[in-house]
């Protein structure tokens, strides 16, 4: 078998994960862009970010050279908004909402000016922010990533004293965790941690997991307000014959791998198929690729047109030499006891579209077989049913059931981001802590 790690030298980890989307090389070169926007009234740009960053004004205060204006005005709407302007699929959402595109000119490149904004005030630790006068209320938030964090800052801006419990030896959750290392470095996660940490009154702890040692009931006793946000659960199943043998992992565990420990720890085949074409998908197998692996084959069950992923990761995976198999379903992994040999796909064609408006795949019959000896499975995530189930929460399958302002039915307890939605954009996430810290301010200072 032929999957190990380390394959690499040095130099070709790091060229292979240096950052895709590199920030402006001078001031100049941001200037040159910032002086394209046409400053919309009414601007569709920010109508389609979720949490409604003005646009049009923090790229107007970057040409006149008020960076520390700029880097606030997106901060007050997005306290993520550096590690947003590195992972956003900005395509589909402001720069793809840009009026340059009815002009059939290149958008205005909104991710990089906010990274422009943005890196120099995390690095340099800009306050931008005063906490106000401690109010003698304290909040217990569970899982330190984009929503919980966002939802910590403001209640920390309102004077709120606020406790993180994570279970993960870091903070940030899916940008820590989840996203691909050309992306965004575990170097700049840490360093936009501390950044919105050290608005002050926000105490991080480590090594707590709710259903583990930390119990629903005891926070509510505990706090005047409780919010839960510990993401969406683990990677879904397959449920076919030889899921089980070495050589099978999920996508979000080799994520995650590669994210905590060091590219040339985690072990990658000569031919590896990956199951799946979201976002995680195209992150395990451009990842797979650049780790070493000689052939790595997408493997999608629908078609082109019903593709979760943004047509820009799929050039990124496209670029990287990734082959993609449209219409094919994972039937069963073949191997032994010494791992995987292949992957039999059943031939699939689009059918009548579903409840999401796409077509559902129907099985022709016929089957098609890859030679991989790695596969990894990035067909989404399940809930964790269990553990909401036995919390006393209101749940869909697993997902937690929510109300005006992320209200779940439980005294003084609070939901919001990937538990609830079971599994957004980053943005989506840090606008869910935004908006229910506002309701739980309201709340506890009735």
């Amino acid at each position: 078998m032929s999957i190990r790690d380390n394959r690499l030298t040095t130099q070709e980890y790091d060229r292979n994960f240096s950052d895709i989307h590199p920030p402006f090389e001078s001031r100049d070169a941001a200037l040159v862009d910032a002086s394209r926007c046409l400053y919309c009234y009414d601007a569709p740009c920010t109508k389609s970010c979720p949490t409604g960053i003005d646009i049009p004004k923090f790229i107007k205060q970057i040409t006149t050279d008020n960076i520390r204006g700029s880097a606030q005005t997106i901060f007050l709407s997005n306290i993520m908004g550096g590690g947003c302007s590195r992972v956003c699929p900005v395509e589909k959402l402001c720069e793809g909402a840009c009026v340059y595109n009815l002009l059939e000119e290149e958008p205005i490149p909104i991710a990089r000016l906010q990274r422009y904004s943005t890196e120099p005030a995390i690095r340099q630790g800009w306050q931008l922010f005063r906490r106000a006068e401690p109010v003698g209320k304290k909040v217990a938030v569970v899982g330190a990533g984009p929503s919980g964090l966002s939802c910590a800052h403001v209640l920390a801006r309102a004077g709120v004293d606020v406790h993180i419990f994570e279970k993960e030896e870091k903070g940030g959750g899916l940008m820590t965790y989840g996203i691909a290392a050309y992306k965004i470095t575990p170097e700049f996660c840490e360093e936009e941690l501390r950044y919105i940490l050290s608005i002050g009154g926000i105490e991080l702890r480590y090594g707590q997991e709710l259903g583990r040692n930390l119990t629903l009931t005891g926070l509510q006793q505990e706090y005047d307000a409780v919010y839960i946000a510990f993401g969406v659960g683990v990677a879904r199943r397959l449920d076919i014959p030889g899921e089980e043998l070495s050589g099978v992992v999920d996508a979000i565990k080799f994520i995650y791998d590669i994210r905590s420990k060091g590219y040339p720890e985690v072990p990658v085949g000569d031919k590896v198929a990956v199951i799946g074409m979201g976002m995680t998908a195209i992150d395990a197998a451009t990842q797979a690729k650049r780790l070493g692996a000689g052939e790595v084959t997408i493997v999608y069950r629908r078609t082109q047109d019903e593709m979760p992923c943004t047509r820009a990761e799929l050039d990124i995976a496209l670029l990287d030499g990734c082959r993609i198999v449209w219409l094919a379903a994972p039937q069963r992994v073949l191997g032994d006891e010494s791992g995987v040999t292949g992957l039999v796909c059943s031939v699939m064609l689009p059918g009548e579209p579903d409840a999401s408006g796409r077509r559902s795949p129907v099985d022709t019959g016929e089957t098609i077989t890859l030679e991989v000896d790695m596969v990894i499975k990035a067909a989404g995530q399940t809930p964790y049913t269990d553990l909401v189930a036995g919390s006393g929460l209101g749940n869909n399958k697993g997902r937690i059931v929510v109300g005006e302002g992320g209200s779940t039915g439980l005294a003084y307890v609070f939901a919001g981001g990937d538990c609830v939605n079971g599994g957004k954009e980053v943005v989506d996430a840090v606008q869910a802590g935004k908006e229910t810290a506002s309701a739980i301010l309201q709340l506890i200072n009735s």
